[in-house]
């Protein structure tokens, strides 16, 4: 994903909440994510996401980090989901 994110973090407790969450997204595992906006998404993830740099059009420099699930009804179908959209993931096992 090359597009830059909505939301930039620089504050360690931001960041830290974002690796909590790489930390339940290991490779393979079937999940069910419940968003922010109320919906939710259940698949497997594609691979474990990682913390990257990004910078916004001002040219501010933040992190953020980016999940690709692959649909559990849909699999022709991926999902790339910023994980500061994600409120919560619950562990369904693994593919």
């Amino acid at each position: 994903m090359t597009e830059a994110p909505p939301h930039l973090y620089t504050q360690q407790a931001d960041i830290a909440r974002l690796e909590a969450m790489i930390g339940q997204l290991p490779d393979e595992a079937v999940v069910r994510l419940d968003l922010n906006d109320g919906g939710s998404i259940t698949g497997t993830v594609a691979v474990r996401p990682s913390v990257q740099v990004f910078r916004d059009a001002d040219g501010h420099e933040g992190f953020n980090a980016v999940v690709r699930i692959d649909d559990r009804r849909r699999p022709q179908v991926a999902h790339y989901l910023w994980l500061d959209r994600i409120a919560t993931v619950t562990a369904l096992g693994s593919a």
